[in-house]
């Protein structure tokens, strides 16, 4: 049975009460890195988000302890060495489903704003500025073809709300095809095909060994694409992209992820073609309160 759960990174507030309610222990508390692996070896379970890390090192410290399960508060778990703490004997899991539409609806709030110039636009009217003629000159969604690399849960529903749009989307299969998407505005196609028939370009695939977005996969798009990523920072060679957005190759950009999140690439974040948000794609009530719902339920389940 879990008795302690450490909470480092924040959770719904609801959720917490019920834990402590039905006699579970729960603290709130943040450790840097190298202090984490220790305390762990203290708790039965931990529930994190994006900015602790559970790696190699924390394990090895926590292994041969009580702490039975990792729980990450969202979607990826690649902050979190999930087969080596496997291995250990320690469970991993995730809340896939929970904060899917929050983050595709950032994907889209994001795609608007790029396309009608609404970050730029609204800075300058903070600034007493009534620029009507430069920002004036923005695009319409209608119409356009909106490529998806990654169609797990978000990519689908950022791929559906493009849809409703009138855009036609293109996708990647790596490895299960979704069945039942396909159709006459949804493709499924090659990346080449992708890069070279996209006006925009939305990330939604779990980070990799290299990035998605980088200067060879840009010299393959179209001039003025737009890109938009609510996946990982790692998908996207930050310093590629500040000089295509400076060239003009990349039209505008919408960034919720960064490389660093603790110093993001400010040059970037300020650049006037781009929009951005401090990773807050799960960042809404409904979102928070159903992540918080399925931890619990994650934590009461769970068997040792």
């Amino acid at each position: 049975m879990l008795k302690r759960v450490l909470v480092t990174d924040g959770m719904d507030a609801g959720a917490i009460a019920q834990l402590r309610n039905d006699g579970y222990e729960v603290v709130e508390q943040f450790y840097e890195p190298d202090a984490l692996g220790a305390a762990l070896r203290d708790f039965d379970a931990v529930i994190i988000r994006s900015a602790t890390k559970i790696k190699e090192p924390q394990i090895d410290a926590a292994k041969d302890s009580r702490l039975k399960l990792i729980i990450r508060a969202g979607v990826g778990v690649d902050n979190i060495a999930v087969k080596y703490a496997e291995a250990a004997g320690i469970a991993v899991r995730n809340t896939p489903r929970a904060s899917s539409n929050a983050v595709a609806e950032l994907a889209m709030a994001l795609l608007f704003s790029c396309a009608r110039n609404i970050s730029v636009a609204g800075h300058t009217m903070r600034e007493n500025k009534w620029e009507k003629k430069a920002y004036s000159k923005g695009f319409e969604l209608e119409g356009k073809t909106m490529g998806v690399i990654g169609y797990g849960r978000i990519g689908q529903m950022v791929g559906r709300k493009g849809q409703a749009l009138g855009m036609k989307v293109l996708s990647v299969v790596h490895r299960n095809k979704p069945e039942g998407c396909e159709c006459e505005t949804m493709k499924f196609v090659s990346m080449d095909e992708l890069l070279a028939g996209s006006d925009i370009i939305v990330l939604c695939a779990p980070g990799g060994d290299r990035a998605l977005v980088d200067a060879e996969s840009l010299a393959k798009m179209k001039d003025g694409v737009v890109i938009v990523n609510v996946s990982r920072g790692s998908n996207v060679d930050e310093g590629a992209l500040l000089d295509a957005l400076n060239s003009g190759k990349v039209r505008a950009a919408g960034l919720d992820v960064w490389m660093s999140e603790k110093d993001p690439n400010w040059a970037l974040a300020q650049h006037p073609a781009v929009s951005c948000t401090p990773h807050i794609g799960a960042g809404t009530r409904e979102a928070q309160k159903r992540i918080g719902q399925e931890l619990v339920d994650i934590v009461e389940r769970f068997e040792a």
